[in-house]
């Protein structure tokens, strides 16, 4: 290794090999000694750490796990872009039920906002430029089968993940910016990145799946399946009923359950994720005591206040549960499909979000439960509103001044506060004439451009809580003579549509992160424009937005990232793509008390990996 080499992750090495390394290493021991990788700054935990804080070690091990969900299935290949909204929970990165049958080559924290510590790679190596990553595998490493994972099988795998159209978007993206990946030795694999490449590719890596070599072909990997894959993690699948439910049965010889990445994690002997098409089916199958864990996919303020007076709740039987979480709150909006006129019209965009009446749908909807959202990473130090740009973030937005509003650069460009009627004369006037300066007119009652045309437009959902809060949103529309169509379709209809950007309007969300970077790009990068499968669902393409986009991910110092993360977010609020909703500052849950988890919450709210079962209960 080089003398400029700098050493992230390794295993314990005497201090004289690690005097080796020469002045580019911390004189710290978690420097030379270091286990994990962070994006900015050193990992959190120290050198020989030996569980996750939110992790309990002495957990029970054990019993049995139901989990309810909203929605459909079809689809058992974890990479595959065609079954990217319909693959069973659990099967890989599952934002709630982690990764039950394949892992990545390193496991992520729950507690820190972008760090990887060791799992089937127990280390790894880069330089200060972050020009290469080298991962050493750990000889204990088994699929479920019993074979090896070798460095064989992550470079069939990183073959069959760089092929674009056939797998999901972000791994032939990250894939891209590799120059070259190779075996070195027994256990190692070397990326070595092009000029592409920014300084949180490393991590990214550490989060691909690893994939048993001849598994997958070229042609299978872009196919959905129902017949059980052979993965890493701590369950095989079981039994699969498509569209109903999949059963995880545990692995009892998974290599990994005594490493302190995964020391208290996973502790049901089986797991069955239960599918229903109703949400009120799967709260009563909850209710009942058919599943054992409900959640949320979006907060229900009254759903929340009314919906648990029954007998299990009021004699401690059902607990419900608030969690907080450090991390920016999710964004939930109304997107705008500019793909497609008039919403390629940015003073159409502007005017019709002036009409979401937010202070009424409290007031009215949510028991005055929720916060206006303000900016795409609210309820966090990366916010632009309420704080001005600085002098770091006017020089990165310099060549782009006519895509910044003077209000997003005062941080004063937020959503309007209405007088909660649902129909603020104030805000109607306002509305009608940014329409009516881009050329539109009243007419018959109608809002009609120039030609005649009516301004008239479906809004896309999936639930019924989204057609609740569209159909207030098309009321206040309906004022100003603009008519907007709310169409709910089910779970198949909506997937399809969204992949393929089938709609004028749509109702989605992100979730927050604390270290947002190249994910950025599938969510509203121009190379994700047109990209069949993208978040990319308001259909940005706009080079100011790319310019901020790559300024986070080469940011190195945490002064430049925030300053790069605010000009990002000034840029999308002046592009007005959406329309934003609200959050709430906590997460919810509500278990039967026979679930139980540690007394430590991560940063990232609560984490179901690391709940367990009474053993009493059985």
């Amino acid at each position: 290794m080089s003398s400029r080499s700098l050493v992230h992750i390794l295993r314990p090495l005497a201090l004289s090999a690690a005097l080796s390394v020469g002045t580019v290493l911390s004189v710290s021991a978690s420097a030379w000694a270091a286990h994990g990788i962070a994006m900015q700054g050193e990992p959190g935990l120290p050198a020989g750490f030996t569980h996750f804080p939110y992790a309990n070690p002495d957990a029970p091990k054990g019993g049995r796990m139901v989990y309810g969900v909203f929605g459909d299935f079809d689809n058992l290949n974890p990479v595959s872009v065609r079954g990217a909204l319909t693959t069973a929970r659990g099967i890989f990165a599952d934002p709630e039920f982690g990764n039950l049958v394949f892992e990545p080559l390193m496991q992520r924290s729950a507690d820190e906002p972008f760090t990887y510590y060791g799992l089937i790679a127990e280390s790894v190596e880069t330089d200060e430029e972050r020009s290469f990553v080298e991962f050493q595998l750990n000889p204990a490493a088994r699929f479920s089968d019993g074979r090896p994972v070798r460095p064989q099988d992550v470079l069939a795998t990183v073959e069959l993940l760089r092929q674009q159209g056939s797998v999901r978007p972000q791994y032939s993206s990250w894939l891209s910016k590799v120059a070259k990946v190779e075996a070195v030795g027994e256990r190692g694999v070397r990326f070595t990145f092009n000029e592409k490449a920014d300084r949180e590719l490393p991590l990214l890596l550490a989060g691909l799946p690893v994939l048993p070599a001849g598994d997958f072909n070229a042609e299978t990997i872009a196919q959905t399946t129902l017949k059980p894959p052979v993965g890493s993690g701590p369950y095989i699948i079981d039994r699969v009923e498509p569209g109903q439910r999949i059963t995880y049965r545990r692995n009892p010889n998974y290599w990994a359950k005594d490493l302190p990445t995964k020391r208290g994690l996973d502790n049901y002997d089986e797991i069955t994720v239960e599918y229903y098409r109703d949400q009120n089916a799967q709260f009563e199958a909850f209710k009942k005591g058919l599943s054992y864990v409900y959640l949320y996919q979006q907060p229900n303020p009254r759903h929340w206040q009314t919906a648990y007076d029954f007998p299990a709740v009021k004699d401690g039987r059902v607990i419900k549960e608030v969690f907080l979480t450090g991390r920016p709150a999710n964004l939930n909006a109304f997107f705008f499909n500019t793909r497609r006129a008039p919403f390629s019209d940015p003073k159409v965009r502007e005017a019709l979000s002036l009409l979401f009446d937010f202070e009424w749908a409290n007031a009215n909807l949510f028991y005055g439960a929720y916060s206006r959202l303000t900016s795409f990473f609210d309820n966090s130090t990366l916010s632009s509103v309420g704080h001005p740009a600085d002098a770091k973030e006017r020089a990165l937005l310099a060549p782009f001044e006519a895509d910044v509003s003077p209000a997003a650069m005062r941080g004063e460009d937020k959503p309007p506060v209405s007088d909660g009627s649902g129909s603020d004369r104030a805000l109607l006037r306002q509305a009608v004439d940014l329409l009516q300066a881009d050329g539109y007119r009243f007419e018959n009652g109608r809002m009609v451009d120039a030609k005649g045309m009516p301004l008239r437009f479906e809004i896309l959902v999936q639930y019924s809580d989204q057609q609740k809060i569209a159909l207030a949103y098309a009321r206040t529309l309906a004022r100003i003579g603009v008519q907007a169509d709310v169409r709910q379709v089910d779970d198949a209809q909506y997937q399809k549509r969204k992949q393929g950007f089938d709609y004028d309007v749509t109702v989605a969300a992100f979730s927050g992160t604390l270290s947002p970077g190249a994910e950025q790009v599938n969510r509203w990068g121009s190379a994700a424009r047109d990209r069949p499968g993208s978040f990319n669902y308001a259909g940005v393409a706009s080079p100011a937005v790319d310019a901020m986009i790559n300024a986070i991910v080469t940011a190195r110092s945490r002064e430049d990232f925030v300053a790069a993360t605010r000009a990002y977010d000034r840029v999308l609020i002046s592009g007005h793509y959406v329309v934003p909703l609200y959050y709430i500052g906590e997460q919810w849950l509500a278990r039967w008390s026979f679930i139980q988890h540690p007394e430590v919450t991560p940063l990232t709210g609560f984490y179901l990996p690391s709940f367990w079962r009474d053993p009493k209960s059985e």
